[in-house]
């Protein structure tokens, strides 16, 4: 994380200049004309390969063919370009240079020299690229700064909220009916694993998955299937699961279609190892209240499929709890109790409401810069 106390200057002071470079730069480009440049640079790409090509074999006492058919092309060469070509007059200037009883090393040197203002010009192009290119660079170090204090605006406001917690507050009363009810319903959940038939128990997982903030993974339609037309769907979960790992010749002695339950049964073995009451729990420490009278009052449906009046009994005591005025306040101590570090601790006792402003103000100026730039 950036330190919260950093000024975000240098990164803000990149961009402006990034910015203004982009802009100097365009504005070089735009006073030529972008169009002009590009055909300035394939004129010059063009020559290059020409010298490229005869430079060698054209001068001294080199090829005497050579020397007229370069000749021949740079003449072709400079007709067909543009009179509106920037620096056309240069390039018209190399017929008179080129035109000799024999060139040397010297006269490409010369045409290249003449060559260099036009070369500076078509630099704007690159310099134009570099530019957009840096200022896209800039822009993300001061995005990318700017989420990361965002990140320790979010993680210093949450260390300032638990810190305001009543950590004297009596969370035995909200942790102990939770608890008692987790339990009771992991219990319940346990004996319908064990104890119902597979399509039972997969028929009501798939109801409880019904419901938008009951989180069970829905049941894979092959097993669903599976569990619901053949016999073997009458056996325990925990049999299937010994079934999948018999031989299909063992198997066949104890049902109808063995390769079909190993297929489908094993096949779906992680899903139905992990299937838990975990869903059905509330967890410590709890969710906020606005959060969880919802998900209790869908579990008050769900549970009572499987569960006795005694774990319904106890789901109600959470419940009520949760709506009692004091719930968040003990939540709160919950939280904080269970998930701050000793180094968080150590950072709440130092404060960290100057570390919390620094960093707001912080991404404050760069969301700014990123909207001025």
């Amino acid at each position: 994380m950036p330190d919260a106390q950093a000024a975000p200057d240098g990164l803000v002071a990149d961009l402006r200049r990034a910015r203004q470079s982009r802009e100097d730069a365009a504005e070089a480009v735009a006073d030529v004309r972008e169009s002009r440049l590009k055909a300035l640079r394939a004129a010059l790409d063009e020559l290059d390969r020409l010298f490229d090509q005869y430079e060698e074999s054209a001068t001294g006492t080199g090829d005497f063919q050579s020397y007229l058919a370069f000749q021949e092309d740079v003449v072709d060469y400079v007709e067909e370009l543009d009179e509106d070509l920037p620096e056309y007059d240069v390039f018209e200037s190399l017929l008179e240079l080129f035109k000799k009883k024999r060139l040397s090393e010297a006269d490409f040197a010369e045409a290249r020299e003449r060559l260099a203002d036009a070369r500076d010009l078509v630099g704007r192009l690159d310099h134009l690229a570099d530019a957009r290119d840096r200022y896209a660079k800039a822009r993300k170090a001061v995005a990318e700064r700017a989420d990361e204090h965002a990140t320790e605006v979010e993680r210093l406001e949450r260390l300032e909220r638990l810190g305001a917690a009543d950590l004297d507050a009596p969370v035995e009363e909200l942790r102990d009916p939770i608890e008692t009810y987790d339990e009771a319903v992991r219990e319940a959940f346990r004996e319908l694993r064990a104890e119902a038939p597979a399509r039972n128990v997969l028929d009501f997982v798939a109801t409880a998955a019904s419901y938008s903030l009951v989180d069970f993974e829905p049941v894979p339609e092959d097993l669903a299937a599976f569990v619901a037309d053949r016999e073997a769907g009458a056996e325990p979960l925990s049999q299937l699961l010994e079934y999948a790992d018999y031989s299909p010749s063992k198997l066949d002695h104890y049902v109808a279609q063995p390769r079909e339950l190993k297929r489908v049964v094993g096949g779906n073995r992680t899903y139905l190892d992990r299937l838990s009451a975990e869903p059905l729990t509330v967890g410590w420490p709890p969710a906020p209240a606005d959060e969880l009278r919802y998900r209790l009052d869908e579990l008050v449906s769900v549970v009572a499929r499987i569960a006795d009046e005694d774990v319904v009994a106890a789901l109600h005591a959470v419940r009520a709890r949760v709506r009692d005025d004091d719930y968040e306040r003990l939540r709160t101590a919950a939280v904080a109790e269970h998930e701050l570090t000793p180094a968080e601790k150590e950072e709440i006792a130092a404060g960290v409401e100057d570390d919390l402003e620094a960093a707001r103000e912080a991404e404050r100026e760069l969301r700014e810069a990123l909207e001025t730039y």
